[in-house]
This record gives C-alpha cells, structure tokens and sequence, in this order.
C-alpha cells in the first residue's frame, strides 16, 4: 500500500466510554477513510462539514457501526482535509479501525503533529498552539480561561501591537540614515526615548503577570506543618474533600508526605500533608520529620497547625519561628471545642496571619481561601480585558525583550549615535517573533509539540 503523509490517530483517550475518536488529517484524508467506510454514499461524494452514518469494514468483516465527520480543507483544524471517525469506545474497536485506517494509507501521527500542521497552515500561531495544550491540561477554571483567551489571540493581539511599534521606529531610524535629505533624526532621541519608555512598560506588565500566570496555571506548592495530633491530617481531609490521610488519636500517624490538588476559590493548591514535627527517636518517624522540613522549606505557603487545646510548648514555638521568613499562614485548629489558646497568645510569637478554625466542623476553611487568595493573586482577575502570562518560554523571551529596551534607553540618554538603538529594538523585535512563532527555530517548534498527547 503507497503512504501518503496523510496522519491518523485516535483523539480521544483510551478506556471504556460511550464514544471514541479516530481522527485522520490530509490530503488523501477522505479517499483513505472511504476504503473502509460503507454508507448511503461515498464520503468523497458528501458535502463538507456533514455528518454521515454507516459502518466501518476491514476486508469481510465489519468493525463497528460509526458517524463520520467530513471537514474539507480549508476551513478544518489543520487547515487540510480531516475525518473523524466517531465509534464506540471501547479499547479494543478504537485500536481496530485505527490499524484499517493505517492499513488503508495514512500513517500514525506524532505526538502534537495535528495542532502542529494547524501552527504551519497558518491556522494559530506558536502562542496559540501553545494555548492548546494549556487547556487540556487546566487544573482550575481560571486555568481554563487564561488558556482559552489565549487561544482567541488576547497574546498574539498584544505581541504583535508592540512589535509593530517597534518596527516602525527601527524603520523610520534606517530610513533617515539612508536618506538624510527626506527624513530628519533631529530630536528624534526624546521622540524615541518615549516611545520605548511606554514599549518597556507594557512589556514589565506582562512581566509581572507571570507571577499570577503560574499560579493559576500550576497552582500553589502548599504544605501542612505541625506537632503530631494537631489535625494535619484532619486539615487536608477536609481540603481535598476525601479520606486520604489516615486519621487516629496515636501520634506520629503520618510518617511520609501526602500530596492532593485541590481547588480553592478557582485556584490549584498542590498540598501536601507531613509528619508530625517533633524530637523522635523511632528511625522511620525521624525520617518523615525531615522530610516535613524540607517540604516546608521548599514551599510557596506554609499552612502551620497548632492545636488549640493546648498551651503552647517549645516546639511549637520553634514550629512558628521556622516561618518566620517564609509565606505562612497559622491555623489554630480544633476551635469547636473550648480552645486554650487564643490569637494573641500566637501572635506573642509569630506576625503570621492567624484563622481560627476547626477541621471537623469546617470552620474558618472560607477565611482561609480568601486569604490565600489575597496573598497570591495581585488583584481580580478580569478575563475580559487582562492579559496574563501563563507560559514559562514566553516570560524567558519578555524578560530578554525587557533587557533590549532597557539597553536601547540607557544608549538613548548616554547620547549614542541612532544606528545603536536599532540593535537593541531589532533584538526585541525578534524575541517577540519567537512567542508567536514569526521567528522561531525549527527544535523549538518539535520540542513545543512533542510535549502534546497523542491525537492532538
């Protein structure tokens, strides 16, 4: 059988489901998917964007009873010819029709190959693609929506806004050098060093969104702390909405650490319950307890548990003076019972926020989203106008474009001739290129889509 570089795969994930996806992409999409496919027509005869019933064969023997998806290129995904083939979805019919469609001419995608024929027809550019991925893989609804708006082109629309400002100037600079007569670089320096001051600011803002932007996309390193039997356990139950920690009266339960992600008030916490922090001669516990401490040291917040119903002791004094330069917020648990402890007693040693609250009857768990919030989220965040940076490449290339348009300003005021200011602009210029994928070396683009899953 002659291979076309026609692409297929299944789209949708592997596992017992009601419905599952083959997904074929390029030229000879429909004649391929037609060699195994029996209905009221042939699919090279139906209209495009219809959707057709009938069976799927391979040889004498019928696979599977299927509606098939027939996009013709160019207003597709890919911007090519594309079928879907929707069976049942089990394994085994899913792996069936797939080996008919390869058997009938298309070869097996590569990881990401569809969104990356979509980057290369022109369909999305790299930020768009990338935005892809970032939605299959939210954690959180506001994962979600800073993944989908960058998918509509809210970083593409300012990318290309502040390169085409750049552009200009780079222009109008190599222009008057050419042709002095025609174009005047007197007092252009000022002129310039204004524009390039309000570029810097805008890119410094996009800057300092990354730090919202990887919260809300990979959510917050949390670890619970405390003295054995102060409700950790309880604490991160309660949290997770599960029973994944094992709850007793017997100190020193928790021996290793315990990780769940969680959702609070929109947000991922990646939360990790610890042992117990105490002096131990048991080997195993002693293990665990440096384990708590190097996850505390290692994390973005610090939640630290005190048990109410008793006075503090040295170790939770030294407990609270271990966070002491750390993101921490104090929770002094077990208030449904009468506490022995109270807020000023902790503050005595500790400027901590302190909550009071009670894991068994969820007390204070709203004050602590709303602080956590407040504490990693610079402000609300309004998807309809804001643009955030979720993407690490992206805020490596914004910090390089930041450095070129510092350089260009400090060459502005320390008098240099005009041709060293397009070297700078001209770097900038080509950072950005490289987020929407205008100036983008080919491994960057294989390394970006060989990170997306099989079918997409």
């Amino acid at each position: 059988m002659k291979r076309t570089d026609t692409i297929a795969a299944i789209a949708t994930a592997l596992g017992e489901s009601g419905i599952g996806i083959i997904r074929i992409s390029g030229e000879d999409a429909v004649s391929i998917a037609d060699k195994i496919y029996s209905g009221k027509k042939r699919l090279i005869e139906a209209d495009s964007h219809t959707i057709n019933y009938g069976h799927i064969f391979f040889g004498e023997e019928i696979i599977d009873e299927v509606l098939v998806m027939l996009m013709k290129a160019p207003r597709t995904f890919t911007g090519e010819d594309t079928v879907e083939i929707n069976c049942h979805g089990g394994i085994l019919i899913l792996e069936k029709v797939l080996h008919a469609v390869l058997e009938s001419g298309a070869r097996m995608a590569l990881p990401g190959e569809f969104t990356k024929r979509a980057f290369l027809n022109g369909k999305m550019d790299l930020s768009q693609a990338e935005a892809v991925i970032d939605i299959i893989e939210a954690k959180n609804e506001l994962a979600l929506k800073a993944g989908i708006r960058q998918l509509n082109g809210a970083v593409t629309e300012n990318i290309k806004t502040i390169r085409a400002q750049i552009l200009e100037q780079i222009a109008f600079i190599e222009a008057a050098l050419d042709d002095p007569e025609h174009y005047s670089l007197d007092g252009y320096s000022d002129k310039l060093k204004k524009i390039v001051k309000k570029l810097y600011t805008r890119i410094e803002y996009l800057k300092k969104s990354f730090k919202d932007g990887s919260i809300i996309k990979e959510g917050i390193n949390t670890v619970i702390i405390g003295k054995p039997n102060a409700g950790k356990s309880s604490i991160l139950n309660l949290l997770s909405r599960t029973d994944r920690a094992i709850v007793t009266d017997i100190a020193g339960t928790t021996r290793d650490t315990l990780t769940e992600n969680i959702k609070l008030s929109g947000i991922s916490l990646n939360i990790t319950d610890t042992a117990g922090i105490r002096q131990t001669d048991d080997v195993v516990e002693s293990i665990g307890v440096q384990k708590a401490i190097e996850a505390s040291n290692n994390a973005d917040l610090n939640l630290v548990v005190i048990d109410g119903l008793l006075p503090l002791d040295k170790e939770d004094i030294e407990l609270l003076e271990s966070v002491k330069d750390k993101n921490a917020i104090i929770l002094l648990n077990k208030s449904d019972r009468e506490l022995k402890l109270s807020v000023e007693d902790i503050k005595k040693y500790s400027d901590k926020d302190v909550i009071i609250f009670s894991a068994k009857e969820n007390i204070g768990v709203d004050e602590l989203e709303d602080m956590i919030k407040a504490k990693f989220i610079s402000k609300e965040i309004n998807f309809n106008d804001q643009v955030i940076i979720t993407n690490i490449r992206h805020q490596e290339i914004i910090n390089e474009v930041s450095e070129s348009l510092e350089m260009c300003l400090s060459s502005i005021e320390e008098g240099y001739e005009e041709d060293f200011f397009t070297i700078d602009l001209l770097n900038a210029y080509e950072a950005l290129g490289e987020i929407i994928g205008e100036t983008v070396d080919d491994d960057v683009v294989n390394e970006i889509f060989s990170k997306f899953c099989m079918g997409k």
